[in-house]
Formats: structure tokens, sequence, C-alpha cells
């Protein structure tokens, strides 16, 4: 009798609602989560050069880096969502936060490329656990008329991670604080992982989870094998050419993928629902995020290599220098929050052609001055860059779920955001191998390797305008604010 008690007191201590204080300490856990996750995922962008000139591992270090990270959270995004469903998302989320932390930790500490990269995978594959438990923890926590308050903090707070980061990275490495260089900008996980790991130890509300959900593992595993074998193709081209080796990976590569595609249409619970795949609007909109966001991201990567190795900036200096683009990204994020209702796919498409007159501006810029290009001169092709950016951040995905069903928009939103996660490996690769193929002997210095890495990036962006005419005319109706 007396257990009996116990548990029911039990039951009704983890059924009672937190506090209005509790609540927000729990949506501070949560956004520390993904500010971490968003830090780690561009710091690189920054400190690539600076890495490699340490640890050794030359142009493809350089590119592994950003690569590893986005591989691993990419492939297990939308599989850390199911996991959190089967076995709770408190439970997945403290798993994936202090996994994340000893990952930074050993990143950190690593004494080889080998090792560096084997630490971003893990970074990666920890924080896909933690990222997709934050909205289901929030939603069983705040009440429902009041959770639009949560959710409108997560843009300003990400956009400002997002301009903070890379000048934050920049100035631990200027700084050499302790003689730890890149090394502090991983280890000051430590401190901030440890710290939000102890909140969420004390405020997460338990949940059984659903033992009965079924998670695709064979379908995660094929997705990584096709992913891995790509990149590696991609990644080893552009320090050795298109050797017989790196031609099988890529024929090995569109095999697994093939291997993937057959397994989503018999498994019984795919990752990503069939249904969604014979939606023509929303297909076309997962083909256009991968293009675009795969070129975007390849664009910053080449600019912040061209700041550093090109015009001779420090870490800190390429961060400063990326601001207005991060700038115009946020501004433009905040702008299009209200216009999405209003103008739809349109706005998907002002977004793609700012971006591409931005990019033409710097191409031009670039192809014309080379090295000799001024800070300044650089300012107003990064601002139209950003601002065109950030137009399609907020817009392909709120307009890609446009006529999905109610029951689909899990799936459709786990699919997409691990898809854009996968497009900025690839585009990460694939961008630098035309930027470090370029730089060969045979080839030019920075500013043409950098001039033909811009042209890529236009050309694919150009190619994108035609898919949004495919797109559905309006994002849903709750994403009319």
């Amino acid at each position: 009798m007396t257990q009996t008690l116990h548990n029911a007191k039990e039951s009704n201590a983890e059924s009672a609602p937190p506090s209005p204080r509790t609540r927000w300490a729990i949506l501070g856990v949560v956004l520390a989560a993904d500010v971490l996750d968003l830090l780690d995922s561009t710091i690189t962008n920054i400190a690539a050069p600076t890495i490699a000139k340490d640890l050794g591992g030359g142009t493809t270090l350089i590119q592994w880096l950003g690569a590893s990270y986005a591989l691993a959270l990419g492939v297990l995004l939308v599989l850390g969502g199911r996991l959190g469903d089967k076995y709770g998302r408190r439970t997945l989320f403290l798993t994936g936060l202090a996994g994340f932390t000893a990952a930074s930790v050993a990143c950190g500490l690593a004494p080889s490329p080998g090792t560096l990269v084997a630490a971003r995978l893990a970074q990666g594959a920890f924080g896909a656990l933690v990222i997709p438990q934050g909205f289901g923890i929030l939603g069983a926590t705040w009440p429902r008329d009041q959770i639009g308050k949560a959710y409108s903090l997560f843009g300003p707070v990400m956009g400002l991670s997002a301009v903070g980061g890379p000048i934050l990275a920049g100035f631990l490495i200027d700084t050499d604080i302790g003689g730890l260089g890149w090394r502090a900008m991983f280890l000051i996980n430590l401190v901030l992982g440890g710290a939000a790991l102890l909140t969420a130890v004390r405020l997460l509300p338990r949940d059984t989870g659903d033992r009965t959900v079924t998670v695709d593992g064979p379908g995660s595993a094929l997705l990584a094998a096709t992913m891995l074998t790509l990149l590696s193709a991609l990644i080893e081209s552009s320090a050795h050419g298109w050797t017989t080796k790196n031609l099988l990976l890529l024929t090995a590569g569109a095999a697994l993928f093939a291997a993937f595609c057959h397994r989503q249409r018999t498994a019984a619970n795919p990752l990503i629902q069939p249904s969604l795949l014979h939606n023509r609007g929303f297909t076309s909109g997962l083909v256009l995020g991968i293009v675009f966001f795969a070129a975007v991201a390849g664009l910053l990567y080449v600019v912040s290599l061209f700041f550093q190795q090109a015009l001779g900036r420090s870490p800190a200096g390429a961060a400063l220098g990326l601001m207005p683009l991060s700038a115009g990204i946020v501004i433009a994020a905040i702008a299009c929050y209200r216009l999405i209702g209003t103008l739809g796919r349109r706005l998907v498409l002002l977004g793609l052609f700012i971006t591409l007159a931005g990019t033409g501006y710097l191409l031009t810029l670039v192809a014309t001055s080379g090295t000799d290009t001024g800070s300044w001169a650089l300012v107003p092709p990064l601002l139209v860059i950003g601002l065109g950016m950030g137009a399609c951040f907020g817009s392909i995905y709120d307009v890609t779920i446009g006529d999905i069903a109610q029951s689909e928009a899990g799936s459709a939103g786990g699919s997409l955001g691990a898809v854009q996660q996968l497009a900025n490996a690839i585009g990460a690769a694939a961008v630098t191998t035309v930027y470090f193929r370029a730089l060969k002997p045979t080839g030019g210095g920075e500013a043409h390797a950098t001039t033909l890495s811009l042209t890529a990036v236009a050309a694919v962006t150009l190619l994108c305008c035609p898919l949004v005419r495919l797109l559905p005319l309006k994002a849903p109706e709750d994403q009319h604010h």
C-alpha cells in the first residue's frame, strides 16, 4: 500500500504542470542546446585554415571539418526524433547533450586530423539526438495558448547566434586563451554544455515514450553510407583528381542511394512518408532546398577562405568581414516573417534573384580587383547576398509544406530539416572542391579559385529558379503571421 501511494504521488508530481518560472527555464535549456548546435555548425567555416595549419591534413581536413558535422546531423536527425518518441524525449535530450559535450572536448583535445573528424562526426550524431526533442518538450510543458511566446524567441536567438558564432570563434583563436588557440572554441562547450546538462537534469519532465514506435535503422544506415561515400569521392577528388578509386567511390555512392530509395519504398515505417514523395509541391521544394542550401553553404565556406587565404585576414577579421552577410540574413528573415502569408512562393523567387544579384556583384568585384579588393568594397555584395539568403531561409520550407496533410506535417518538417543539413555537407564539399582544384599548380591563385567557385554558385542558384513555379502557391495558414 505504501509503495502504491508513493507511486501515485510520483505520478501526480510528474503530471503537475510546471510553474511559469520553470517553463521559462526549460525554454532556456532548449534554446541553449539549439544555440550550441548552430555555433558548432558554423565555427569551422572560420577556424578551418588555422586548424589545418596546426594539425596538418591540408585541404582535405578543411573540407571534412564542416561536412562531417553536417553529415552526421543530417543523416540522424529524423532517426533522433523517432528515438525520442520511442524512448522518451527527456532521455534522448540528456543523452544527446552529454554526448555532444563529451565530443566537443574530444574535438578540443584531438591530436590528429583523423581524430578531429571522428569527434566532429560524434558531435553531429549526438546533436541529432538533442535537436528534435526541443519542440516536443516545449509542447509538453507550455500551455497551448502561450506556446507562441516560446516559439517567437527562436528566430531572434538563432539570428544573433548566427552572427555571433563566427565572431566568437575568431576571437577565441586570435586571443589564444591559455595557449589553446583554436581548441578553446570546442573546449568552451564543456562549460556551456555542462551547465545546460545540469539544468536539464533538474528541470525536464519525465516521459516514458512509446515502445511501439518503429525506427528505420537500416534506412538510416543506407543513407549514412551513401552520403559518406559520395562526400569521400568529392573531397578526395579535390586533392588527387578523379582517380579510379574516386570514380569507384562515386559509383558505390550511387548504388547505395538506389538501395536507400528502394528501402524507402518497401519499409513499413520509412524515414520519409511515401505520400510526401507523391506530392509534387513537396518533392519540388525538397529538390529546391537541397540545391539552394548546398550552393549557399559552399559560398559561405569559400568567402571565408577568400578572406583568410587571399586577403590575409585573421580568423577574427574574417568573421567581422562576414558580418554584413549575417546581418542581411537576420534582417530579411525578420522582414519575411510576415510577408510569407501574402507573397507565398513569389517570396522564394525574390530571394533567389537577390542572392543571384549579390553573388554576381561579388563575382565581378573579385574578378576585377582580385586580392586588391578592399574591405569596404565587399560590404554591399555580402549584404545583398545575406538579404537573398534570409528571404529564402524564411520561405522555402514554409511554402514547401503548403499543401500537405496535417498528419504529415511532423514527418515533413523532420525530413526537410535533415535535408538542409545534408545539403550543407554536400555544398561545402562540392564548392570547396572547385576552389581547391583551381588552386592546384596548373590553376590560378586564390582570386581565380574564388571566381570559379562563385560562378558555380551563381549557376546553381539560377537553376533553382524554374523549380519555384512547381511549389505550392502559399504557405499553410498557421504560417501567416
